[in-house]
């Protein structure tokens, strides 16, 4: 498709997306559905964009495409997700966490205030360092200084009570 074919079809698209969804809704009755919808509908237009621009009457072909789409769907309730009335049993099941979450608040105690402070904005919040350095109003070579020394630390302890590193 060459540029100026592309921005018309862009431009019929944008302007009628949101009323095929809303259509596709009011035949589904399903937002997620409808997305497929419509998501279906730009694909088989972008498909035969050429012929379709040609016609007399593109919105009556789209919605054409629209509804066919529905109505297939429809005829194949096999291609949709079924909801399961028992849900199977999780072939893992993850470890209960609480006590690793308790232990670490106790080691995060042990810490000194900065550091503690640069730990939780760098590790938890995910900060970088320069956002760390302004946030506590110190160096970025102090964040990471103190980064370094409390994860040190952290792992001394955690190695001292025994828990994973």
């Amino acid at each position: 498709m060459e540029r100026s074919e592309e921005d018309e079809f862009r431009a019929f698209v944008g302007v009628r997306m949101e009323r095929w969804r809303r259509a596709a809704y009011l035949m589904c009755h399903d937002w997620h559905m409808a997305d497929d919808l419509v998501g279906t509908v730009v694909a088989k237009l972008y498909e035969r964009w050429r012929r379709v621009a040609a016609t007399d009457n593109p919105d009556a072909y789209a919605q054409r495409v629209l509804t066919t789409a529905w109505i297939d769907e429809r005829r194949r309730p096999w291609r949709r997700e079924q909801p399961a009335d028992v849900l199977p049993d999780p072939a893992w099941t993850p470890p209960d966490r609480t006590g690793d979450r308790e232990e670490l608040v106790r080691m995060l105690a042990r810490l000194g205030r900065r550091q503690r402070a640069v730990v939780v904005l760098r590790f938890y919040f995910d900060r970088s360092v320069e956002e760390t350095a302004e946030l506590l109003g110190i160096s970025a070579g102090t964040v990471k200084s103190q980064s370094a020394r409390a994860l040190e630390m952290l792992r001394t302890l955690a190695c001292a009570s025994g828990s994973p590193q």
